[in-house]
This record gives structure tokens, sequence and C-alpha cells, in this order.
């Protein structure tokens, strides 16, 4: 499980662009995805809007935006985070769960954006005829 990142717009940012381009992410994924196809493994990339950062991995209550400089912070639950740790945790549930149920992770904003559960669903064809006691 891996987050989609915009590479190119994080090296808009002057002062990180350099650490990010001789981090070359984009060759890491690639070098992912040819593992994950020659081994027989599925590599589920999150989307990249995700709020891995600002999402409490404890009980799941979503923060306000974090400036860069900002490496821990606390949640209204107490649970204190620090902000590389709490994405990589919550990458990993978010991949899980697309990989459980195929289910969009994304929080959503009451019903402006609506979109497929989180649990299973099943298709009227499946529990037709089936008699419930």
């Amino acid at each position: 499980m891996i987050e989609d990142l915009a590479v190119a717009n994080l090296l808009k940012n002057h002062t990180l662009a350099r650490a990010i381009s001789d981090a070359s992410w984009r060759m890491f994924r690639e070098f992912l995805t040819y593992k994950c196809f020659w081994y027989g493994r599925e590599l589920i990339v999150n989307d990249r809007w995700f709020p891995s950062t600002r999402l409490c991995s404890q009980c799941g209550r979503l923060g306000e935006k974090l400036p860069l400089n900002v490496r821990e912070w606390t949640c209204l639950c107490g649970a204190v985070h620090d902000r590389d740790v709490n994405a990589a945790c919550n990458t990993l549930a978010a991949g899980l769960a697309v990989k459980a149920c195929g289910a969009d992770v994304r929080p959503q904003r009451g019903n402006l954006r609506p979109g497929q559960s989180a649990v299973k669903q099943e298709t009227r064809r499946v529990t037709a005829g089936i008699p419930v006691r």
C-alpha cells in the first residue's frame, strides 16, 4: 500500500525540491509496480487526496490542515501523533479496506459526495430466491 503523490506539485516547494528529486519517488513506484507484478502481488495506491496526515488513526477524526513545519499534533481524543507515522498507519488501514471490500476510503462530506459504503454490497440477483426466516 502506497500513497499517490503529486510529485510535480511537491517540486514547486523550492526548500524541498532537491531532496524530493534525489529520492526518485517515481522510479521507486515503478520498481514497486514491477516487483508486485513479478511476484503476483497487488499494489494498492491510495488516492492523492486522501487526508492520511491529518486523519487521526485512533478515533478517525479529521483534523485541520497542517503546515509542513508541524511534525507532531494532538487530536481532540488525546492521541499524540507524529505526522509521518500517523500517515503510514492511515495509508495501511485505507489500503487494507480497499483490499477487503473495494470501498472508497476517503472521508465523505455529508451528502455532497456520496460514495460507496465500506460494507459489502450484494446485488439483488445474489440474494433473490433465498427464503428469509
